[in-house]
């Protein structure tokens, strides 16, 4: 799945308390993340926002959380163990051309991508993946660090979202990032093909 990976050693520093400060994992994901629902965070590495997100989930809610390399996965569960949370996550190894979650095709009320689609070997396999697994009705929230990630090239992967079935919904301002909302239309009347641009 990943062509360009963080190295684990550099995960240590992605779930460090020093990120916090400039992006806070609660202010970023509290419009979208709510009790009970089931979310997907591909690319979790150590968790950083995966274990946010299971507190916020609560116990009804659980956290499916994907990355490439098995050595980040294992620490975020002994970091879940410690914080009290395992049983609200989920880990799953993926393979490096697909997220190969089988079964799971419209289970997720939000997914989250922050800063890993410009790693992918095919950003558009990976955003159909994302699609399928998401609810009618559902958010992806993408984000990519604006360090490495040009305007025009996540331009290019908003499209792809777009090409993909996505409508995007809104643009939240998150520090050192590119950032879009896009979601799964739901079937029928009041479908994200009717919300106005702009809203989350």
């Amino acid at each position: 799945m990943a062509e360009r990976l963080c190295p684990v050693w550099a995960g240590y520093f992605l779930a460090s308390r020093l990120r916090r400060l400039l992006q806070n994992p609660y202010r970023i994901l509290s419009p979208h993340v709510k009790p009970g629902m089931m979310v997907l965070d591909v690319g979790s590495a150590m968790g950083f926002f995966s274990l946010p997100m299971a507190e916020m989930v609560g116990p009804q809610g659980k956290v499916v959380c994907v990355d490439v390399q098995p050595g980040m996965l294992t620490v975020l569960a002994r970091r879940a163990a410690r914080s009290g949370l395992a049983e609200r996550i989920q880990t799953h190894a993926s393979s490096e051309e697909a997220i190969g979650l089988s079964g799971y095709d419209s289970r997720f009320d939000l997914a989250l991508a922050f800063a890993m689609v410009h790693e992918v070997q095919d950003p558009a396999h990976l955003l159909g993946e994302m699609y399928q697994l998401l609810k009618g009705g559902a958010a992806l929230l993408l984000a990519e660090p604006a360090g490495h990630v040009t305007a025009p090239d996540f331009e290019r992967t908003v499209a792809l979202g777009l090409e993909t079935g996505f409508v995007e919904v809104g643009r939240p301002q998150i520090r050192l990032s590119r950032t879009a909302v896009l979601v799964k239309p739901a079937a029928g009347p009041g479908s994200a093909h009717t919300r106005p641009a702009g809203s989350v």
